[in-house]
């Protein structure tokens, strides 16, 4: 790691620096901590009981062993952790504060992982207590999957990633008029993602779109495994070399649109 960061001429501790800026404004606003616990715990409560619900009308369901909460946590996972990066984003458009960023010494790569920390940190907030109340309220134990959770984990981790920064550049390039996407691209991609049921539901063109995004190989995993009790191995690979791509392709992207917002002075201006 630390010939990587010196290849990149990355500093860990400016990195460090706006880890702890964004720590720091967490733990100043309770509203902010509130609604880390709040959303989570109302999906895991609210799906929960429809599991409950359809386990004790439905064949199909009683064998399915939790996919449906399941899917709920991992849907988290994937959404929170892209959420996480891009609230800390807009964070510093909303206070006016990207430019001076800008114009320090903090590399666009430090400021990237920076918010990639952040999301780690935010989403380990509202899932850890969803898993909790997962196995109180529904006797789901997530963390029975074992080693297959990784898996899953960094593969959604990796994806919610490459959507924030893509999302991330948007917004620097286009202004805060281009806000409404950090909520709804992720939204977009749900029904494609297949998360609440097989792939094979969707019209067979569509499978063919389906199978290009990581977050499908993902709950399809978990439906195989917790179905059928086997770990596809071959899904896990296919999505981690999507996410590679994904990652790459977003990395290239928010540098591009960087420059663009540098020429046409966004980064000052950053209103609708």
């Amino acid at each position: 790691m630390s010939r990587l960061a010196l290849h990149l001429d990355i500093a860990p501790h400016r990195i460090n620096a706006m880890i702890l800026r964004y720590w720091y404004l967490l733990l100043s606003s309770w509203p902010r901590l509130l609604e880390l616990l709040y959303w989570p715990a109302l999906q895991i409560i609210t799906w929960g009981f429809l599991q409950t619900y359809i386990a004790q009308n439905a064949g199909f369901f009683a064998r399915a062993g939790g996919t449906l909460i399941g899917a709920v946590i991992l849907w988290d996972i994937l959404f929170r952790g892209q959420l996480g990066f891009s609230i800390s984003f807009l964070e510093e458009m909303w206070a006016r504060n990207l430019g001076n960023l800008m114009m320090s010494p903090l590399k666009p790569i430090e400021f990237l992982l920076a918010l990639m920390v952040m999301s780690l940190i935010r989403l380990a907030i509202g899932v850890i207590p969803m898993t909790g109340l997962a196995m109180l309220l529904f006797g789901f134990n997530f963390y029975a999957i074992g080693l297959p959770l990784v898996a899953f984990f960094c593969n959604l981790i990796f994806t919610s990633w490459s959507v924030g920064i893509f999302v991330s550049g948007l917004v620097l390039r286009n202004g805060l008029g281009a806000e409404s996407i950090v909520w709804t691209l992720m939204f977009g991609l749900m029904p494609l993602a297949c998360i609440y049921y097989p792939v094979t539901v969707l019209p067979h063109w569509l499978q063919y779109v389906a199978w290009t995004l990581p977050p499908t190989y993902v709950f399809e995993g978990m439906r195989s495994l917790l179905i059928e009790h086997v770990f596809r191995t071959d899904l896990m690979v296919e999505a981690l070399a999507i996410n590679a791509v994904l990652l790459i392709a977003s990395f290239a992207v928010f540098l591009a649109l960087l420059r663009s917002a540098r020429r046409h002075g966004s980064l000052l201006q950053g209103g609708e």
